[in-house]
């Protein structure tokens, strides 16, 4: 090929490129905006949350004593932690409490601080608790700040107990008040019971990114592996005693 009939055909695949430029241009001209308008569902208004308090649309699950209400021991006990105006304590020896009220999926809010080491006593107590989604998915709470070798770190505050390391340690000091923000995704099993999607969880530690939607293995388990095992779409909420004096306050979830 000469070098007149090669510029001959860069000239014919320039045109080719620029025409077809000008058809998807057009193309895209004869499609009216309104095309692409999504008018099917209103979303409705929710008035965000203020500190201390909760967003419109929550179920508020303690702010006080009379939400105590809503709360259980595991026998279905009237419940024996502390309530002091807006926060309510562990007392150890007590058992867990879980809500009346069953939940699947959730975004969950809860503010929680750990005691003085000096009065937490126990053997590697430092101010254990758990937030059990469905009473079964531990986020565990403990005394993380600035720790050296107290505890494994797939056991620090913020981990999924057993199963995932938190991205980062956001941890206060001792008796500061901390924030969990949480979107829980429940599991779901098909008709024959078989695990169909895992649990989903993000945590939010502090307003910091401390789990980004990690899948769930299953159940909160010690020793051993977990594994799913069938249960209902929804189930209560539990916090647990430890024997460490945690209090809590400001808890809300909004079901997803």
């Amino acid at each position: 090929m000469n070098a007149l009939s090669k510029d001959a055909a860069g000239m014919k695949a320039l045109l080719i490129c620029l025409l077809s430029i000008l058809t998807h241009t057009a193309a895209a001209q004869q499609v009216k905006a309104e095309a692409t308008e999504d008018w099917s569902w209103k979303p409705p208004i929710v008035t965000p949350a203020k500190k201390g308090h909760a967003p419109s649309d929550a179920i508020v699950l303690f702010a006080g004593a009379k939400d105590l209400s809503q709360w259980e021991h595991l026998d279905s006990s009237a419940v024996k932690w502390k309530v002091k105006g807006r926060q309510l304590t562990i007392v150890p020896k007590t058992k867990d409490i879980r809500t009346k009220r069953a939940f699947g999926s959730m975004q969950l809010h809860i503010e929680w601080k750990t005691p003085d080491p000096k009065t937490d006593h126990g053997a590697n107590n430092y101010g254990n608790s758990g937030v059990f989604f469905m009473g079964l998915y531990e986020l565990q709470i403990y005394e993380s700040y600035q720790y050296d070798t107290r505890i494994y770190y797939n056991g620090q505050a913020g981990s999924i107990y057993k199963q995932y390391t938190p991205l980062a340690n956001a941890s206060l000091p001792p008796q500061a008040w901390q924030a969990f923000d949480v979107v829980f995704e429940a599991p779901v099993f098909n008709t024959d019971h078989s695990l169909k999607t895992p649990a989903y969880i993000t945590v939010f530690h502090n307003g910091i990114l401390i789990q980004h939607h990690v899948a769930i293995k299953g159940p909160m388990v010690y020793a051993g592996y977990p594994k799913y095992e069938y249960h209902a779409d929804k189930l209560p909420l539990v916090l647990q005693e430890h024997g460490s004096q945690v209090s809590f306050r400001n808890i809300w979830v909004r079901e997803l």
